[in-house]
């Protein structure tokens, strides 16, 4: 049976898991013959991963706006170079973070105009929604336990890169924002309460994709 194309993303606060779960899925649904591609935002393409060093670079000094146009810009490469041909291909694509992540950084953490960032992501995305978005919740505080693991720690320092730097009533922020996206589009963003282990996780984000399958 031809398996149908998905676009599907993830988001989360620092430290929510969605690198290893992205990998999780992508392989839980190749197992189950979808032919998938796993992408990041910023990133994806040489061009928008060129943008992704100068945005999370710790020494980089980036207005709020000039950030916001950064982020949609490498969107924009992003979505017309790699997403929308995979995707017209027949291929099933898992990002880590979309336009949600715009919304709720910029917006909700940086404080832009929210109809601003609505209006930039519909023309950098050129329209392209996701079927399903998992929103790994996890309060900054725990979250940073965990990314204090990570490979931007290795990066960046002990501190981090640009975006970890921020401030904890920051990051509060961005958990805030991510809750209330949640309750503007319930069917299409799913709330995944992190657990104490990674495998109980993945079954509850199974269980979600599952229904959409």
């Amino acid at each position: 049976m031809l398996k149908k194309n998905l676009f599907i993303t993830f988001e989360g606060g620092e430290g929510s898991g969605k690198t290893t779960h992205s990998l999780l899925l992508k392989e839980y649904l190749g197992e189950r013959g979808y032919e998938v591609l796993l992408t990041r935002e910023p990133g994806g393409t040489v061009l928008a991963e060129a943008v992704r060093s100068i945005l999370l670079n710790p020494n980089s000094n980036i207005v709020p706006l000039s950030e916001l146009f950064l982020y949609e810009a490498a969107r924009a490469q992003h979505v017309e170079e790699f997403v929308s041909p995979a995707l017209k291909a027949g291929k099933t694509v898992i990002c880590d973070r979309f336009t949600d992540a715009t919304v709720v950084y910029q917006g909700y953490g940086r404080k832009l105009d929210l109809q601003l960032i609505d209006s930039l992501n519909s023309m950098a995305s050129f329209g392209l929604m996701p079927v399903l978005t998992i929103y790994l919740d996890i309060s900054p505080s725990e979250g940073f336990i965990n990314r204090s693991k990570k490979l931007n720690r290795e990066i960046y320092g002990d501190s981090g890169d640009r975006i970890e730097r921020e401030s904890l009533q920051f990051h509060n922020r961005i958990r805030e924002g991510y809750l209330s996206q949640a309750e503007k589009y319930p069917e299409r963003i799913k709330i995944v309460k992190t657990q104490e282990t990674v495998e109980k996780t993945k079954v509850l984000i199974r269980e979600i994709v599952d229904a959409v399958l």
